[in-house]
């Protein structure tokens, strides 16, 4: 049995400088979809050669796990543990923040000299209560080393980042059991994707049009599904799609965000503003000069 929509909800546009940005949650009637607590859509958009690339310098994360997928352009993180990565088009990065990180996502030199295209989605998961102070990890795997799963039918093409599928099994593997993946829809291609009872979907619409459990939905709409089925039915419109596709176990937990800390309560917020400001988050002085 296939889910039925629950609703939908538009992309809000909020530009960050020259930056084109659209972020469908929290939004309206949507503060979460537990555990996924806020995405960003950046782009699409051309960079002209000369240009400053991404606005995001060192700052600070805790107590959740950021997901960044590049859908076009090039990435290169830096973080306070030590971790360095380029990722290019088609792959993922995925940092546990944990007890802390200070980290930066900035446009590599050449993209900056040379310019080009640039879309990228970043997802924020959050963590339960006795996982927030973990250790903070990083992983960036690039698109040859995500298993793209063929669909039935032609219908297109599931690049699986975490979590089991038929037979493959995505390279990342979070704490918390996340199944997280990108689905690439040939025109009126039609499919049906994993959805358990019990879990939390998230489905965004990035690229094209679809048709959700026979509901129309358009290019940059995230979709809340009932549980009320195992099952997601798909199916894309003239010119394909590109979904964000997800679904994990909800934590039913108290969510205190406060800029780049999502915890529990008042007091853990207080405590992570004051161990970041006295340099204790992990490896805090070691991150690189990113040059912005």
């Amino acid at each position: 049995m296939t889910r039925t929509v629950a609703s939908l909800h538009p992309a809000h546009r909020d530009d960050i400088a020259d930056l084109v940005t659209r972020r469908p949650v929290p939004g309206p009637g949507v503060p979460q979809v537990d555990p996924f607590l806020f995405l960003n859509h950046h782009g699409p958009q051309t960079y002209a050669p000369g240009n400053r690339g991404l606005p995001f310098g060192p700052h600070p994360h805790r107590g959740f796990e950021t997901v960044t997928f590049i859908l076009e352009g090039t990435l290169a993180h830096y973080d306070s543990g030590g971790h360095e990565s380029v990722i290019e088009a088609g792959g993922v990065q995925w940092m546990t923040a944990g007890s802390g990180l200070v980290h930066a996502e900035v446009s590599p030199p050449e993209f900056k000299r040379d310019g080009g295209p640039l879309e990228i989605l970043q997802l924020w998961v959050n963590l339960p209560s006795r996982l927030k102070m973990t250790s903070p990890r990083y992983s960036g795997v690039q698109a040859d080393q995500i298993p793209v799963v063929p669909l039935p039918g032609g219908a297109g093409g599931l690049a699986l980042v975490s979590g089991r599928f038929g037979d493959a099994e995505g390279p990342i593997h979070p704490l918390t059991g996340v199944f997280m993946a990108v689905v690439h829809l040939t025109p009126g291609g039609a499919a049906e994707l994993p959805a358990p009872r019990g879990r939390s979907v998230f489905l965004y619409v990035a690229r094209g049009k679809v048709s959700v459990g026979g509901t129309a939905v358009e290019r940059w709409n995230l979709v809340r599904l009932n549980d009320d089925g195992d099952a997601v039915a798909v199916t894309a419109g003239a010119d394909g799609a590109t979904l964000l596709f997800g679904h994990a176990d909800p934590i039913g937990e108290r969510v205190v965000a406060h800029g780049p800390f999502v915890m529990n309560s008042e007091a853990e917020i207080h405590q992570a503003i004051a161990d970041y400001q006295a340099g204790k988050f992990q490896g805090t002085g070691k991150l690189v000069d990113v040059g912005q």
